[in-house]
């Protein structure tokens, strides 16, 4: 499965049943944490078996159930850890969604488990990704237009009509999707909105407007 069709298939998933990941999932699964890890200076780690930063009021009235494993996002305390945890959250989801993998993005309903993950004194720790096998393939969202997202234009080239559409499917808190992209020759700014997880958001976004457009087609601005 590409990146692109990933995007497309993949939907938030709140029902897992109890099924490990293991054997040649899990190994490309970690492949993939510790590449991100190592090109963003993070600490992702992957929990498995630990249910219980999902058993708890906030994660029933969520509709949590059955969530055993989840990515916590890591890394050393910078002003674009948000940015960055985002885009490198997200390539983890999309790998995951090419594994047959299911994964919702979890900001508020869980809770800290000690010991389920390690955080050093210089570090700080953003939020978690919930993993495993879904009941469902969760449902599609409802959409923001390219134009309310961006200046793109009849005369706007392939490269970005394609980077905006990519961006649009691109999870954001309470799908919200308050982001903007603004095309100027071949730079491309990226501007987050305000609300709640808005530079995580944006680099969601800006990995989704990277596989879309071509990285090879533009510079960020």
């Amino acid at each position: 499965m590409e990146l692109l069709e990933a995007m497309k298939k993949r939907h938030s998933v709140r029902q897992y049943i109890d099924k490990p990941i293991e054997g040649e999932v899990l190994n490309e699964l970690q492949k993939e944490i510790d590449a991100c890890n190592n090109e963003g200076g993070l600490n992702i780690q992957l929990v498995l078996n630990e249910p219980k930063a999902f058993d708890s009021f906030m994660a029933h009235y969520g509709n949590f159930k059955g969530v055993n494993n989840y990515l916590a996002l890591v890394g050393k305390k910078c002003k674009d850890l948000d940015e960055k945890c985002g885009y490198y959250g997200e390539r983890l989801v999309l790998k995951a969604q090419q594994l047959g993998l299911n994964t919702c993005w979890v900001a508020l309903t869980y809770k800290k488990i000690a010991n389920a993950f390690k955080i050093e004194n210089d570090e700080k720790f953003t939020v978690v990704i919930s993993i495993g096998y879904g009941r469902n393939r969760g449902l599609k969202r409802k959409s923001k237009t390219a134009e309310q997202v961006s200046n793109i234009s009849s005369s706007s080239p392939e490269w970005f009509k394609n980077g905006v559409e990519a961006a649009l499917l691109a999870p954001t808190a309470v799908n919200q999707q308050k982001f903007n992209l603004t095309l100027n020759g071949n730079k491309v700014k990226a501007k987050a909105g305000l609300g709640p997880c808005a530079k995580m958001d944006l680099g969601i976004v800006k990995y989704h407007f990277e596989i879309g457009a071509g990285k090879e087609n533009f510079e960020w601005e």
